[in-house]
């Protein structure tokens, strides 16, 4: 990867440090329900607030349509606040005199979170008069939003046009794992690819299959696979019109020396519900009134076994109807086999996407594996290969 400015070459002390953050935290009776995205912050606010600079936080919150009271990142504060351990004022602007006035009334080292960026149309626009107006208050830009870095917004990226750029602590941490997983891997490389449909994957599967080694596919994509190789696969869930498309994956994947990995038995049902009536079956024994609701134990195996000969591991997606009992089973074991090789040391494994933070959680692995990243199409787009601007923003 190329190289990116951090907080390490950064002057803070008496700087007024605009820092990008992701505060778009889910909410419940007006408070925090989960705090895991403010907790991955405090690093950088503690850095820059123990470095002497003030500390001015830049976020969104929802998609509102102009200033709306019931999406401000007011309610945000407290819940920041507890996490960080020190106190943290709030402007009801995040540009113009209102802001100007709270800024200049904090001391270096103290911290301040402007009002949701997004009450602006200049920010997804990315106006030039925003972005100047917001960079009125800054000295430098800091960006630690790796979640938002795929879009190229006044407060995601235009400041890095007008302002010294570094990169934030949990941008760094982001960009270092994504490096080490697919841009310079310990090989062989395995990426595990699910999730319910081909259509929404295919520039992903086309950018993997040029930089892994074994590429595992599970998921209800996977159907469309067994299916363009002539298996029947009932009533699943499957991209009829895909086969070709499936057919030329596989045959560009072999050109590039990438061997693509299928299940070779699986759990059907007859209902998709919780607790379903179910039965284990090979690929070749799929009734037409079944439906495919996860992998089998010889693809669990065999997958399990993959994942031991090799060294780096990129995943993407659940092997089955994670979210129904028994149907999370597949899932469950590839993830707590690919945690405990990650903590002997034997794995360096990188996992994304909402459904793959969920299903890692609910198998209690998310934890053990090298990175998680909770960064959703961001991390995405970067597997697909695609330029992410609010990273590009930020290199040397």
């Amino acid at each position: 990867m190329t190289a990116f400015r951090t907080l390490d070459d950064a002057d803070l002390k008496g700087k007024r440090a605009l820092v990008r953050v992701d505060l778009n935290v889910p909410m419940e009776d007006g408070k925090v329900s989960d705090l895991t995205r403010l907790e991955r912050i405090v690093p950088t606010l503690t850095d820059l607030a123990d470095g002497g600079a003030k500390v001015i936080v830049l976020a969104h919150f929802g998609r509102p349509k102009g200033v709306d009271p019931t999406q401000s990142l007011k309610a945000v504060v407290p819940a920041l606040a507890d996490v960080l351990k020190r106190p943290v004022a709030f402007a009801a602007d995040c540009i113009g005199e209102v802001a100007e006035k709270a800024v200049a009334a904090i001391k270096p080292g103290e911290i301040l979170v402007l009002e949701n960026t997004r009450f602006h149309k200049g920010e997804e626009k990315n106006e030039p008069d925003f972005v100047k107006a917001l960079a009125a208050n800054g000295d430098i830009w800091v960006a630690d939003a790796f979640s938002a870095a795929h879009r190229a917004h006044a407060s995601t990226e235009g400041l890095g046009h007008m302002l010294p750029a570094y990169a934030g602590r949990t941008m760094q941490a982001e960009l270092e794992a994504l490096s080490k997983a697919l841009e310079k891997p310990e090989r062989p490389v395995v990426a595990v690819v699910g999730g319910a449909k081909v259509s929404t994957k295919l520039d992903l599967l086309g950018n993997l299959s040029k930089k892994v080694d074994i590429l595992v596919i599970g998921g209800g994509m996977a159907n469309t696979f067994l299916a363009a190789e002539g298996k029947a696969v009932g009533k699943s869930l499957c991209e009829h019109d895909l086969l070709d498309t499936a057919r030329t994956i596989v045959a560009e994947a072999a050109k590039n020396g990438c061997r693509i990995v299928l299940p070779v038995d699986v759990v059907c049902a007859k209902e998709f519900k919780a607790n379903a009536a179910h039965r284990v079956c090979g690929i070749d024994a799929i009734a037409a009134d079944e439906m495919i609701l996860d992998i089998g134990p010889q693809s669990v195996e065999h997958v399990v076994s993959l994942l031991g000969r090799a060294k780096t591991l990129v995943w993407n997606g659940p092997f089955g109807a994670f979210e129904l009992e028994p149907f999370d089973n597949g899932t469950v074991a590839v993830a707590e086999a690919a945690a405990e090789l990650t903590e002997a040391g034997k794995l360096v494994s990188v996992a994304g996407g909402g459904d793959t933070v969920a299903a890692l959680n609910r198998a209690g692995a998310g934890e053990r594996f090298s990175y998680v990243s909770t960064a959703g199409g961001a991390f995405l787009e970067w597997l697909e290969g695609k330029p992410l601007p609010g990273v590009d923003v930020l290199k040397a």
